[in-house]
């Protein structure tokens, strides 16, 4: 009984140190901004093993534009581009390590890219300019981008120091991203606000 109570104690700290960060992002003006990809990588470092995320590894062609405008994919995994369009759609990638092209393919029909290298991919459309898309590879299972809100809730982080990325396409910053430090609760949950620069995309169409 005595060996199976020092077990339990052993237990109960690594059980209970984890806790959650709540990330506010908010542009210059204070409005909240949505479809910025937050990272974090504790200082003990990342969970080895695959990343999975909860949401689908999907880019759908759907009313001449790219659904999700962002998605958050894990370093090595397959994302799959279905055509929901009556059109044909030609999506490709000119971004350095992630390069891809998808040549002429009609509704209904699918197409799989694999994403080896961490970083970003802007996607886009050979016929339909105003198609722009992007493809953020994380090598952490602790990313999640913001919603209308402007907020990402990072659950299950472990105690201790930790830096947070905020990336955005159209975050003034060098790679678009900003970097801030924060210390992670044991338990419970604290909040990081965060506020960017956010230009206006060329053509004038933000998501």
């Amino acid at each position: 009984m005595r060996v199976l109570l020092c077990l339990l104690l052993l237990l109960a700290p690594v059980q209970a140190w984890a806790g959650d960060l709540v990330v506010e992002v908010r542009g210059a003006d204070g409005a909240p901004v949505r479809d910025a990809v937050v990272t974090v990588y504790p200082a003990s470092g990342v969970p080895r093993g695959p990343i999975k995320f909860p949401w689908p590894l999907t880019v759908a062609q759907q009313n001449i534009q790219f659904d999700p405008f962002v998605l958050v994919a894990p370093v090595g995994a397959a994302v799959s581009f279905p055509n929901r369009d009556k059109v044909q759609h030609h999506v490709y990638s000119f971004s350095a390590g992630n390069r891809f092209e998808l040549k002429l393919f009609g509704k209904d029909e699918s197409r799989s890219v694999t994403f080896k290298a961490v970083g970003v991919a802007a996607i886009g459309c050979n016929i339909h300019d105003q198609m722009v898309g992007f493809v953020k590879v994380v090598d952490t299972p602790f990313a999640l981008k913001t919603g209308a809100d402007g907020l990402a809730t990072i659950r299950g982080l472990p105690a201790g120091a930790a830096t947070v990325r905020v990336w955005h396409p159209y975050l003034r910053a060098p790679k678009n991203e900003v970097s801030s430090a924060v210390t992670a609760p044991a338990s419970g949950a604290i909040r990081q606000s965060v506020k960017v620069d956010i230009r206006a995309p060329a053509g004038g169409h933000m998501h």
